[in-house]
């Protein structure tokens, strides 16, 4: 293997009977010339208004580990997901993609043969890089994934108690809680098991706060007796139903909807289970914040604190009570926006707040740029490097960003959804059901109640959002669909229509 220096680039060449092969650029600029270390924290179904530093937080909700990383970092407070689900929202962290380019787009299927992540590039520019936790992408599957040296992961969702760990192929049981276990497993890689001479990229993925929300032994009840400020649209009234879709006020008695919670017993009052759920969530998002700040301690006690930058993330939103649900999956402002969070000192500035609007896609050329490792044209990814934001450089932006979501058959409430955001608007297109679409504006109603796509003042402004989401989708092969045959059904080709 040979190194030239280019300008501003290394080039590692590799040579094999002639045949010139260019593995990774790696640029070598003054922000970046020690290789910078970067831990990555995922949580599940994490609200972005849950932490303690937001307004809207509830008051008795803990979290002095995510407000030290707002205080002493950047907080993004227009941070997104572009499908608010799990699998996909992985698929997009990891490819830097839309769910129409890596095509995971339920949580059932498993990543497509070729997909490459991102890791795997810095794996070649020379780090170590390690995975710790829930993988999620194919559900009865929990064995090494490429672009890790380090693995440590369960199948499917997991379980919040006493977990069976694949740790680099061997699996291993556990007792305990299943967050603390995964933090557990995190420090002793960082102290014991890298390789202290190579920069490195660590995943932590936890399992917490997903429903059903279930917190450690030692904070259950901790909130239990907490008054709780119930969202304006959960009541069931004209006012909050009037103008919505159809579809709207009828999950709220289908599955993922306060009146129907998981007793099914659709004539039930739903209120304590609604109160248990709520305490449950806190008392989850408490333990994983505790979790969270012993790696934050971990890296102060070590020194890597000096040249690690850490990034936290929720990989969908989450309903508690808003337009009568509880869950994901559709296009309003609570399902798709998600807490993030950066923590890097000496490069970002202490209580920076970022007010763009960034994106699940856009974690990983963030974090290669972050490394010094350029994207590979090849990767074609949809997301853009925020790491000029994070370190306060004037930097053009996006405008808009899409949503997708795809219909699944076995959770059959929320139909597939396309939609577009502005910085003040959204329109939402819903397929394949006989129903109105949405159109909001978030600045004179931000928890969109009052749907506009009717009102003709605003007729204009829905055809040329939707003649927009439109025609971006069909660029980018966004209206093809990957339909899922159902579980347990076998697809007989000769029956297909050529």
């Amino acid at each position: 293997m040979t190194r030239k220096r280019l300008g501003r680039q290394v080039l590692f060449v590799l040579t094999t009977s002639g045949v010139v092969v260019y593995l990774v650029s790696i640029v070598a600029s003054s922000a970046f010339a020690e290789r910078r270390n970067v831990i990555f924290v995922l949580s599940d179904d994490h609200r972005f208004d849950f932490m303690g530093f937001m307004p809207q937080c509830p008051k008795f909700l803990e979290t002095p580990n995510l407000d030290r990383m707002a205080r002493q970092g950047a907080h993004l407070a227009n941070a997104f997901v572009t499908t608010s689900l799990c699998s996909p929202s992985r698929a997009s962290i990891l490819t830097g993609q839309y769910m129409h380019h890596h095509r995971v787009v339920d949580n059932q299927r498993p990543v497509p043969p070729g997909t490459v992540f991102f890791p795997q590039y810095l794996q070649t520019a020379g780090y170590q890089t390690a995975f710790i936790g829930k993988w999620h992408m194919g559900h009865d599957r929990d064995n090494p994934r490429p672009g890790f040296d380090h693995w440590v992961s369960f199948r499917g969702q997991g379980a919040y108690f006493d977990p069976t760990l694949n740790i680099d192929g061997q699996r291993k049981e556990f007792s305990g809680y299943t967050t603390d276990i995964l933090t557990d497993q995190a420090l002793a890689w960082l102290a014991k098991q890298r390789d202290p001479s190579r920069p490195f990229f660590m995943y932590l993925s936890y399992k917490a706060v997903h429903y059903p929300f279930t917190p450690a032994r030692r904070h259950q009840d901790r909130y239990e007796k907490e008054p709780i400020d119930y969202p304006e649209t959960m009541a069931n009234t004209e006012r909050n139903y009037q103008t919505q879709p159809h579809w709207v006020r009828e999950r709220r008695y289908s599955i993922h909807g306060i009146d129907h919670m998981e007793t099914g017993a659709f004539d039930k009052d739903p209120v304590p289970d609604f109160d248990d759920l709520f305490h449950n969530y806190c008392e989850t998002i408490h333990g994983l914040d505790e979790n969270l700040g012993r790696v934050l301690r971990y890296l102060d006690e070590s020194r890597l604190v000096d040249n690690t930058l850490v990034i936290y993330m929720g990989d969908n939103g989450f309903e508690l009570g808003e337009h009568g649900f509880y869950d994901k999956r559709d296009a309003f402002e609570t399902s798709i926006r998600v807490p993030m969070l950066a923590y890097a000192p000496g490069l970002i500035k202490p209580g920076t707040t970022i007010d763009q609007m960034v994106l699940n896609v856009d974690i990983a050329p963030t974090i290669l740029q972050a490394c010094g490792v350029q994207v590979p044209k090849k990767a074609k990814m949809d997301g853009r490097s925020f790491l000029p934001l994070l370190m306060g450089r004037p930097t053009a932006w996006r405008d808009h960003f899409l949503y997708e979501y795809h219909w699944e058959w076995n959770f059959p409430a929320t139909p597939t959804t396309f939609a577009i955001r502005t910085d003040r608007y959204k329109y939402i297109y819903y397929y394949g059901v006989w129903d109105h679409d949405g159109l909001y504006d978030l600045r004179t109603d931000p928890i969109e109640r009052h749907n506009l796509i009717n009102v003709p003042a605003f007729r204009d402004r829905a055809e040329a959002m939707k003649k927009q989401l439109f025609e971006e989708l069909g660029a980018a092969g966004g209206l093809v669909v990957p339909v899922r045959v159902p579980k347990g059904e076998r697809l007989d080709q000769r029956k297909l229509v050529r």
